[in-house]
């Protein structure tokens, strides 16, 4: 069984949820303790080594630093990979801006340096219909986002022979919606409130996605890419606040004969504003975006990044910048 997800809301020190992240009282996430609180393991110079080693290549600039720190079950994954087994990557996107900004190309970029390390294939799941049902838009309006995002997806560089992309409401179905029923049958409405922190205010459109975003994991998922290789290992790249998924995931696996889908995850990529966050779609001027012009990003950043300095001219000369938060 993993890790129980419940915490106590009053004793809660900080909120890292799929739709919210925020620091305690406006400061920095703590990522040791979400490490304690999710189950899963830091990323280690060992580790790190052996990627280079079994890949013959330098390890990716966001392992070397830190950027993706923590895992589930990579070792396993390497050591199945060492004995000549394959396994494939899924990585997503939900799609609720005309465009990707710099926080959400961090897990594609550095998918793109697994599969050309690893030379495997990769599926991306566009969720057009998580943002139907979590924001204020229309399916149409979900669906045309899907189509936008999947640009600057593509602009990655990814293998096209190796490389799926699809979007919920034009694939789900088939045998990807039996390993769905599956799943569904196998968490409770109560593993989900303690999960996902669902309220009886949520309407059941919200409780009932969770096994959507499941299901890619699975390679009987992808009949038409998978065939006959059920046992294949499923790896994982996202940032850490996607983790309730997957611990929820890696429960259900072994009860319907998959293996638990093996993830490495990524601190989260600052607001401008500042880390007591990160950035986000909800608020433009948190983030700068890949559409965004040498204008745009000049005027963010001079307007709504924070830089550590003080709240006035005179303040500032006296003590100077606060060097903790640049």
């Amino acid at each position: 069984m993993e890790p129980s997800t419940e915490t106590n809301k009053e004793e809660e020190e900080q909120v890292v949820t799929p739709w919210e992240v925020a620091g305690k009282d406006g400061g920095k996430i703590d990522y040791d303790k979400l490490i304690d609180r999710f189950g899963c393991q830091r990323i280690d110079q060992s580790l790190i080594q052996r990627v280079e080693r079994l890949t013959s290549l330098p390890a990716h600039a966001f392992l070397r630093r830190g950027v993706f720190f923590a895992h589930r079950d990579l070792t396993e994954v390497l050591d199945g990979y060492e004995k000549g087994e394959k396994f494939y990557l899924y990585t997503g996107r939900g799609p609720s801006s005309e465009a990707l900004h710099l926080g959400h190309l961090i897990p594609f970029m550095f998918t793109k340096y697994l599969q050309d390390a690893f030379k495997v294939p990769l599926v991306i799941q566009l969720t057009d219909d998580e943002k139907f049902l979590w924001k204020n838009l229309t399916i149409d309006e979900c669906q045309r986002l899907a189509r936008e995002n999947a640009k600057d997806i593509i602009a990655c560089g990814f293998d096209i022979s190796k490389t799926f992309i699809f979007s919920d409401f034009n694939y789900v179905g088939g045998a990807f919606y039996r390993n769905m029923v599956e799943v569904a049958k196998r968490v409770t409405y109560n593993q989900a409130v303690g999960i996902f922190g669902f309220t009886g205010e949520d309407h059941i459109g919200k409780v009932s996605f969770p096994p959507v975003q499941a299901v890619p994991s699975f390679p009987s998922s992808f009949p038409h890419l998978f065939s006959g290789k059920e046992n294949l290992r499923c790896l994982i790249p996202c940032a850490i606040d996607q983790d309730p998924y997957f611990r929820m995931t890696r429960d259900v696996a072994p009860r319907i004969g998959y293996h638990k889908p093996a993830l490495i995850e990524s601190l989260f990529f600052p607001a401008l504003q500042g880390e007591t966050g990160k950035m986000s779609a909800s608020d433009p001027n948190s983030a700068i975006y890949v559409t965004d012009s040498a204008k745009d990003i000049k005027n963010k950043v001079n307007r709504h990044a924070f830089s550590g300095g003080q709240d006035s001219v005179e303040k500032h000369r006296q003590l100077g910048a606060n060097l903790e938060v640049m």
